[in-house]
This record gives structure tokens, C-alpha cells and sequence, in this order.
């Protein structure tokens, strides 16, 4: 199993609207999404992928790591333990 982490989403965000952009740059289907609690500035979601080559989602995130989408700069980081 891996995790994408994707930070400083815009709170409104639907998971849709994640799955779709992510898919724009050639990311495959997650199996889930869960919102990160936190203090509201960075707003974040963990998107988990049960089969997903993780070298695959490694190769992909730079397409989308430091990339401005709905008028905010995202960090997007995949990693293989759940990220607290």
C-alpha cells in the first residue's frame, strides 16, 4: 500500500476535484481519500492506493509536487507509511 499526501489544497476541494486533477497528470485511480485534520492554514488529504506501483506514483509526483492549483501552491509527497 502507498500514500500520496497532498497539501495546502484549497478546504472546499472535493474528492472528485482531487481525483481529477491528479488523473490530469497520469496519476492512476486511488482506492480512498482521507482529510488530514489540522489547523486550517495547509489543508490536506491522503490519497491511498492499494496496487499502485509505488515507483509509478514516485515518477508521477514531480508532474504535481510545488504546482499552483485553485489559487494555492501544493506539496504533494508519496510515501509508503499512513503519514500522521
Amino acid at each position: 500500500m502507498t500514500f500520496v499526501l497532498v497539501n495546502n489544497i484549497e478546504a472546499e476541494s472535493s474528492d472528485d476535484e482531487i481525483k481529477q486533477f491528479l488523473a490530469k497528470y497520469g496519476f492512476p485511480p486511488c482506492d480512498g481519500i482521507e482529510r488530514v485534520p489540522g489547523d486550517g492554514s495547509a489543508p490536506a488529504a491522503v490519497l491511498i492506493f492499494e496496487r499502485a506501483d509505488p515507483e509509478l506514483l514516485r515518477r508521477l509526483q514531480p508532474r504535481v509536487h510545488d504546482l499552483f492549483w485553485k489559487n494555492r501552491r501544493i506539496v504533494v509527497q508519496v510515501v509508503k507509511d499512513r503519514p500522521e
